[in-house]
């Protein structure tokens, strides 16, 4: 097996760090991890993927060896450099799976640049397109709970963060580990995610994947089999024994039925 390289696409003052593996020749498949982790939360993913595919697993900017350096720049501009990456890998399409915050950065990439994204895998998010009250409810009480736990401790703000993202012990602590790239001076890039966003009830072209743990939040279970039942055409699983991060907490079954969509939609 390749070993796992890192690369980078340098901007003015940062770069964004992506890691490599396996055989150039085969399609590409880029993974995008969650909200204050890193690549490392598909560790499970990159050697299994990396025998048949070209697989890339990005540090989101802000994240991991991402970091921005006080740049002003914010994190929607990874959709530009995963597009650049692609082309710079010598592709022309690329197979997104996204989970959680990474699997908006999906959407918004394919919406932006349709002609390099061959499908696109959600993992415990949501359509960024549409009225998602109910989600956006949810998420403004987690963030004035984020807010408070940072002012005081990011210590206790990761350990909150990862009892929220894993339920597999193990799984928690490897999360925990990533984030602990993720600073004070990283919440800089974040208000980028206004501009994911779009209050137009539509849909991306690409073939489409929904993918939940079955312990993930409710609202997020309920919400994957709505957009599913709106969303003509897509494909939708529920995992079990898993949490938000399902690829970590039940890699077996993740990789089975990832492994199954993606040879549904290789030409």
């Amino acid at each position: 097996m390749n070993a796992v390289q890192e690369k980078t696409i340098p901007q003015d003052g940062y770069a964004l760090h992506y890691y490599t593996q396996g055989d150039p020749g085969r399609p590409m498949v880029v993974f995008i991890h969650p909200a204050f982790g890193d690549h490392t939360c598909f560790h499970h993913q990159m050697d299994e993927f990396a025998a048949d595919y070209h697989v890339v697993a990005v540090d989101m900017l802000g994240h991991g060896r991402s970091q921005v350096n006080g740049a002003p720049v914010t994190i929607e501009k990874t959709a530009d450099l995963i597009a650049q990456l692609i082309t710079q890998e010598g592709h022309q399409q690329a197979h997104l799976v996204g989970v959680s915050l990474g699997s908006l950065l999906a959407q918004y990439t394919a919406d932006r640049f349709p002609e390099q994204v061959r499908s696109v895998t959600v993992t415990g998010g949501y359509s960024i397109f549409g009225d998602n009250s109910q989600i956006d409810k949810t998420q403004r009480f987690e963030m004035v709970r984020w807010l408070f736990l940072v002012l005081f401790s990011m210590e206790r703000f990761r350990r909150y963060v990862v009892s929220k993202t894993n339920i597999v012990d193990a799984e928690r602590e490897l999360f925990y580990q990533s984030t602990r790239h993720f600073t004070r001076r990283s919440f800089q890039v974040m208000p980028g995610m206004s501009k994911v966003l779009d209050r137009t009830p539509r849909h991306i072209a690409q073939p489409l994947f929904i993918l939940v743990g079955e312990h993930d939040q409710p609202v997020v279970v309920e919400h994957a089999h709505i957009w599913h039942a709106r969303a003509a055409g897509s494909r939708l699983a529920v995992i079990p024994a898993a949490g938000h991060c399902a690829n970590m907490d039940n890699p077996q079954q993740f990789n089975r039925i990832l492994r199954e969509f993606l040879a549904q939609h290789k030409d």
